[in-house]
């Protein structure tokens, strides 16, 4: 698997995914799976290697979940990674196959995310502040609630059964933090583990 680690390395270092788009009610930017697929495709043909992305519907603790897979491949040898993004239940002005749609690309997204090494801490979608509250008090609250999300994550990880992991998880979803894109990731990488 060497090979393709490298040029998956290569890729990983010199790849920029700028984040182009702009939500103009939040006051941010952010990139999109498409915007990352754009950027890779040179790459991709310059290092002789494909990629792959696909879905499948997994439900988790009886929750409907997304889960993406990002396969990059050279010479025969394959690199994956999986994320989760979870269906709401319904969402305003969506109908169903909107509502999957969605999600699969915001599961997509954090693949590649993760397979490219593309940083995303700093993005809205990780603060869920959408730019309205800029106020010392917002910034002193963010910054103690890194510790308390930190802890949260690391209690997934020390989990021995989807069970376990499925009881932390509802205990998070009684914080603050239990629906931060933050947590819902590290829980989605965690169960990935226990689903095969």
């Amino acid at each position: 698997m060497q090979k393709a680690a490298d040029k998956l390395r290569t890729i990983q270092v010199d790849l920029n995914a700028p984040k182009n788009l702009e939500n103009k009610f939040g006051n941010y930017k952010y990139r999109s799976a498409e915007g990352i697929l754009e950027a890779l495709k040179p790459f991709l043909h310059a290092v002789d290697a494909i990629l792959t992305i696909s879905d499948e519907i997994v439900e988790v603790g009886g929750r409907v979940y997304v889960k993406a897979t990002a396969t990059f491949t050279h010479a025969g040898e394959s690199i994956s990674t999986t994320a989760f993004a979870r269906e709401a239940e319904s969402k305003k002005g969506m109908d169903d196959a909107q509502v999957t749609g969605a999600c699969s690309s915001y599961a997509r997204k954090y693949a590649l995310n993760g397979l490219f090494c593309i940083d995303d801490t700093k993005d809205a979608d990780a603060t869920e502040t959408h730019g309205k509250d800029n106020s010392d008090q917002s910034k002193a609250t963010s910054q103690k609630s890194d510790g308390m999300m930190d802890k949260i994550i690391e209690s997934f990880k020390i989990q021995k059964s989807l069970e376990d992991l499925n009881a932390k998880m509802e205990k998070a979803r009684n914080t603050p933090y239990g629906k931060e894109p933050l947590v819902v990731a590290a829980y989605s990488e965690c169960a990935s583990v226990f689903i095969k």
